[in-house]
């Protein structure tokens, strides 16, 4: 979500024929040459992975039978957003910076923005979508069974689409550029606080305090499971045991079975350790500087909105790896496919 300006045209000096130092646009083709050649390339890597890693994902859960399930049909909705980010998204982004100026258009402009505004907050509320889908999966195990279906599932994405929309469109209603700024310039303005307010805390604030919540209680939940799993494999061993063993097996059962349990809550503690991270690093940047901007506390340099812009659109990358890389039917998947591209 690329809200802060960019510079525009660079000024020149006097023509002077005797001086021996390059004009101004060979020094800009130069500066092009050394560093903005690197940035691109960065950021074409960052944007080619991206589409890479959500496409396989949804190759994987649309060809493989054992990944129909109403769970994953979200994370497959999630990767569909983020494939999305990087093929409309990061592109125009990298073509804005490296040109420094805006020059497809006004028509371009709003619907880029607008795309953009949409898919990074359709990506964030997915993630508070499978967060509440796994809370209910754990705390509502047999009640939740019942109802987890595609079609709940596929209404889930659509409110979450609707959401998106209504955050991200309301500035295309007062938004009027001149014609000279839309072909210099395609950014967000932050000329109305309220709005500000009302898009930052529904795209980000309220979706990450509903997601802690969620996983606070989805790993007490799981560390709650794994204890009474453990104890009662430990009293089913004892009851199995003869009279003349208790004494022995007693000792070693209950630190094996608590030994799995510890193991256990590491893991999912690690896990949902990592998704969290993972979203707060790349996300709370960004909408804490479109927070401040909109209250007009701070103005950050091109260079910082453009990083911290990138930095949220990083999650786009990191969510598949996230959502896949611990489950061992995904991990099946893709050998397969690569055995499958291989092979052909």
């Amino acid at each position: 979500m690329d809200m802060e300006n960019h510079p525009g045209g660079s000024t020149t000096g006097p023509n002077i024929t005797n001086c021996t130092a390059p004009p101004a646009s060979s020094l800009r083709a130069v500066r092009f040459t050394d560093g903005m050649a690197l940035v691109v390339v960065v950021l074409g890597l960052l944007t080619l992975l991206t589409a890479l890693i959500n496409g396989a994902v949804i190759v994987a859960i649309c060809t493989t039978k054992k990944l129909h399930l109403p769970a994953n049909y979200l994370i497959c909705s999630l990767a569909v957003t983020d494939f999305l980010v990087a093929l409309l998204v990061m592109p125009i982004s990298i073509l804005y910076i490296t040109m420094e100026t805006w020059s497809l258009g006004q028509v371009v402009c709003e619907l880029w923005l607008s795309v953009d505004m949409t898919c990074c907050t359709c990506s964030i509320l997915h993630l508070c979508v499978i967060a509440l889908d796994r809370y209910w999966a754990i705390t509502k195990a047999i009640e939740y069974a019942r109802k987890r279906s595609a079609r709940r599932a596929a209404s889930m994405v659509v409110i979450v689409w609707v959401i998106s929309v209504f955050i991200s469109m309301p500035p295309l209603f007062w938004r009027q550029r001149s014609s000279s700024d839309g072909l210099q310039q395609c950014v967000i303005e932050h000329d109305h606080l309220g709005y500000t307010i009302y898009s930052t805390l529904g795209a980000f604030y309220i979706p990450m305090i509903i997601i802690l919540i969620l996983y606070y209680r989805i790993y007490n939940a799981a560390k709650t499971l794994y204890q009474k799993r453990g104890s009662s494999r430990h009293l089913s061993s004892r009851s199995m045991g003869s009279q003349n063993s208790v004494d022995h097996c007693r000792v070693s059962h209950t630190f094996c079975k608590n030994q799995i349990c510890t193991l256990r809550e590491r893991k999912a503690a690690r896990i949902l350790g990592l998704i969290l991270g993972a979203f707060i690093i790349c996300w709370l940047p960004f909408f804490l500087k479109e927070l401040l901007v909109g209250l007009q506390v701070l103005q950050p340099s091109p260079l910082i909105s453009d990083l911290l812009t990138w930095l949220g659109y990083i999650n786009s990358l990191i969510n598949p790896l996230l959502y896949t890389s611990f489950n061992d039917d995904f991990k099946l998947a893709f050998k397969k496919l690569l055995k499958r591209k291989e092979h052909a």
